[in-house]
């Protein structure tokens, strides 16, 4: 069987994006098991139903046949205001639309994220879960990735730290599994 072709979505704009290093600290760690791939939500404009008839835009339609064509993605959110940045968020309403040619159904999905409070990104994580269950994204439940964040969780060269490794690694072991076991419909 093909490595599987694995989406990776940051809900963060940041560039300093803690929730991006963890992200890259997850694919280091399983990185010679699937084939990943950044998605970039940077250029997608705000999504407006408006443009669905006649101007759906060129980003979103780009965008739209990446997402397609992963058999698998893994969602890394922070936490804004206790519910889903408005970035992740705009993404997955734009790429959902117009009706009926959305890119996300059958795409088995899973979330994790981090923060440096001590519920991590759990409000975050739950709204997204509700979300992609929508979306007809079937979910990975266990394990949960509820990560705090402290200095040195993952390195400058995305070296995850080994207090956190094992954790992490079952983490991804679980979701590359689920992939396999959900094939993309």
């Amino acid at each position: 069987m093909a490595k599987p072709k694995i989406g990776v979505i940051v809900g963060s704009n940041s560039k300093t994006s803690i929730n991006k290093q963890l992200a890259h600290g997850l694919v280091n760690l399983v990185q010679d098991q699937a084939d990943f791939e950044f998605l970039d939500l940077s250029a997608l404009p705000l999504y407006n139903r408006d443009d669905d008839a006649d101007a759906y835009p060129a980003a979103f339609t780009a965008f739209k046949d990446k997402v397609r064509g992963k058999d698998g993605i893994l969602l890394v959110t922070p936490e804004h205001n206790r519910s889903v940045p408005a970035y992740l968020k705009n993404a997955l309403d734009g790429a959902s639309r117009p009706y009926g040619s959305g890119a996300w159904s059958g795409i088995p999905a899973a979330v994790i994220g981090t923060s440096t409070g001590g519920p991590a990104s759990a409000m975050a994580q739950q709204h997204l879960r509700n979300i992609i269950v929508f979306l007809d994204m079937p979910t990975m439940a266990q394990p949960e990735g509820f990560i705090r964040w402290t200095d040195g969780l993952v390195s400058a060269d995305g070296k995850v730290a080994e207090a956190s490794e094992k954790f992490l690694r079952n983490y991804m072991d679980h979701f590359l599994a689920w992939v396999a076991k959900h094939p993309k419909q």
